[in-house]
């Protein structure tokens, strides 16, 4: 499901997967980035390829160009941060399992 998008020389971001609400890029601010990045963790998530000609207004090329990047970079290294979490937290959710069995 796509959650960034390029349309009409503007960019678009969603928090609503249900409906096609779209808001302007303008518009983001930290809580909307944590939510967006909630669903890149997830599986489904894509985002329109960040190109410089399709951007006209100067505000959302800067914002799409910052966010594209850091999301993409989060997107290729997803795995790689998922493995070094559960690494972190092994040792204590299994101390937590046996406790909990006893």
């Amino acid at each position: 499901m796509i959650y960034l998008k390029i349309d009409n020389n503007k960019g678009y971001y969603r928090l609503d997967t249900t409906v096609e609400a779209w808001t302007d890029l303008e518009q983001i601010n930290k809580e909307h980035l944590l939510i967006l990045l909630k669903f890149a963790s997830g599986e489904d998530f894509e985002m329109d390829e960040y190109k410089d000609e399709l951007l006209q207004n100067p505000a959302h090329n800067i914002i799409y160009k910052n966010i594209y990047a850091k999301f993409n970079e989060f997107l290729s290294n997803k795995t790689r941060f998922k493995d070094s979490v559960e690494a972190m937290y092994k040792q204590a959710i299994d101390k937590y399992k046996i406790q909990q069995s006893k």
